[in-house]
């Protein structure tokens, strides 16, 4: 493996880490997928699959020939981060983009994730994004929130998100996306969760976790990490026995404007 790619993978190492510190990443919750393509030199790309070909469950046309780090299925995040290739593996789309090979390091079973994770993959790659990792996992204080219908309204969660303090506003600036409760690994979750994507960096799924993007696997982790804080103090000031009041419209709208964040969702 050359160095580059064992960069990359040395990243989902130390974000595994994380996940299992801060209480994520129970048993073998949370996956990670990410694209490794730019990173596969000659040496790899000759080497012969490890698996028989496994279908993904739909055609995702833009992934034809690329190549993915991926967690493996039943695999512990604690694990991972001490032995990633031991825990994870590295995967081909075959020529008919419905379907994969492993081939390194050991025939270790992707995540069950892997359609949701792909569908994503095949939408960014479509539309030129430079985000290159999505993470799975189980953020206790967003997941919670998401257990009452008072906050499954994603402009009502994400105004009151970014409410609780700025960096959220400034390092989460698209808001947090919805999705109602699937079945986990299903395609209609698959499904869900992309046309989220399109507007949001993080999705939220209803009494599960969330499913966030990054340009690699830490922005995703830090994107995750900033909202799930702001549903933390949110929390704790409920847990103090009032409401927080948040920062005003003109406090947020004054960070937009500063920091020339994105305005489609007002403050």
């Amino acid at each position: 493996m050359n160095s580059e790619l064992n960069k990359e993978i040395q990243k989902v190492a130390e974000v595994a880490g994380y996940l299992w510190q801060k209480g994520w990443a129970e048993r073998n919750g949370g996956n990670i997928t990410v694209n490794v393509t730019e990173y596969v030199d000659d040496e790899m790309r000759a080497l012969p699959a490890i698996s028989e070909p496994l279908q993904i469950g739909k055609t995702l046309p833009h992934l034809k020939g690329c190549y993915f780090y991926c967690k493996g299925t039943g695999k512990r995040m604690r694990d991972l981060a001490r032995w990633p290739m031991q825990n994870g593996s590295i995967i081909r789309i075959l020529d008919d983009c419905a379907s994969y090979v492993i081939i390194a390091d050991e025939p270790v079973m992707p995540t069950s994730e892997l359609p949701s994770h792909l569908s994503i993959h095949d939408y960014l790659i479509a539309t030129g994004s430079s985000y290159k990792a999505s993470l799975h996992t189980h953020p206790i204080e967003l997941v919670a929130m998401s257990h009452t219908n008072k906050f499954l309204d994603s402009e009502k969660l994400t105004r009151l998100l970014w409410s609780m303090i700025p960096e959220t506003l400034a390092f989460a600036p698209l808001g947090l996306g919805v999705v109602p409760y699937a079945m986990p690994g299903s395609i209609d979750l698959a499904d869900a969760t992309l046309e989220q994507i399109k507007d949001f960096d993080v999705v939220l799924w209803e009494k599960h976790g969330t499913v966030a993007v990054g340009t690699d696997i830490m922005d995703a982790f830090d994107q995750t990490d900033v909202l799930n804080k702001a549903a933390t103090i949110y929390l704790r000031a409920k847990s103090m026995g009032f409401e927080p009041d948040g920062m005003t419209d003109a406090a947020m709208k004054e960070i937009q404007d500063v920091f020339r964040l994105p305005t489609s969702r007002p403050c």
